[in-house]
């Protein structure tokens, strides 16, 4: 049984080639570009897939319209991102788990191993976090602007393969330049979860994206949370151990976190009518 290939984009130039290279064992590729500036869109026709641009409004949305707007020739799509590479163990992995799955399962749940300076920074990245990517058509849901969340309306397994990505290869200033625009997204998202109940059920479910969620929802009302996510990786995670890579991480996760602190504030003096 074949896999579709739904790759986001916007200016990737530096990150295309690789990511188009490792799917080149799916012959249904296809670019959903965010209207790129530079040769994202021409690397992509090139590599013989097709290419259909959206304009950027949020990245549920972006994923929910590559699902349902977008015809595939098959009924199984992988969802990717450009910094990321699917290596073969897992493009063997998802092909034979789809052959042989039932008609009840509608999602794969993957890891991603998150690579700095040349190494995977598995303690800095809080590894392991599992990501819905593999999802059968007409069955599964995008929701939440940023840091998306899966909702499948049938069984769900996971996958023990990984992906591998590279979110800083277009350099640290794209990275700031992303995390900028995600943590204004968080921020208008953290208002909205602090003020409702935390379902403290959901710690119990063998879900782990639901324990996620909660975990984060109390995180979200800790004081001086920035230092205690440094903390967290740095020391409890062991990213100490991975030298000046897990160090560069952890500061850099910490700044993100600073960064949607700051936007939440605010948020909140906006709405009381208040300057800045």
């Amino acid at each position: 049984m074949g896999i579709s290939i739904l790759i986001l984009t916007l200016d990737e130039e530096a990150n295309l080639p690789q990511c188009l290279a490792s799917v080149s064992w799916s012959d249904d590729v296809v670019v959903l570009d965010s209207c790129s500036t530079d040769a994202t869109r021409e690397i992509a026709i090139k590599s013989g897939a097709r290419v259909i641009q959206r304009p950027f409004d949020n990245y549920a949305n972006q994923r929910q319209y590559g699902l349902t707007e977008i015809p595939f020739k098959y009924r199984w799509v992988l969802m990717v991102d450009a910094d990321e590479v699917v290596p073969p163990e897992l493009a063997d992995e998802m092909q034979s788990s789809v052959a042989e799955c039932s008609d009840s399962v509608v999602l794969f749940r993957m890891r991603r191993r998150d690579m700095l300076m040349g190494r995977w920074i598995r303690g800095s990245s809080g590894y392991p976090t599992w990501f819905g990517r593999l999802v059968r058509i007409g069955r599964v849901t995008v929701e939440r602007d940023v840091n998306e969340e899966y909702q499948a309306d049938g069984d769900v397994r996971l996958l023990n393969e990984h992906l591998v990505h590279y979110p800083f290869n277009k350099g640290i200033h794209a990275w700031f330049e992303k995390h900028n625009r995600y943590s204004s997204m968080e921020a208008k998202l953290a208002l909205e979860r602090m003020a409702s109940a935390i379902r403290w059920g959901d710690l119990l479910r063998r879900d782990p994206q639901a324990r996620r969620k909660v975990l984060k929802e109390v995180l979200y009302r800790m004081p001086a949370r920035p230092l205690i996510v440094f903390f967290g990786l740095y020391i409890l995670r062991g990213g100490f151990l991975e030298g000046r890579a897990g160090l560069t991480f952890c500061v850099l996760r910490a700044v993100y976190e600073f960064m949607i602190d700051c936007k939440v504030r605010e948020l909140q003096l906006r709405r009381a009518g208040m300057p800045l």
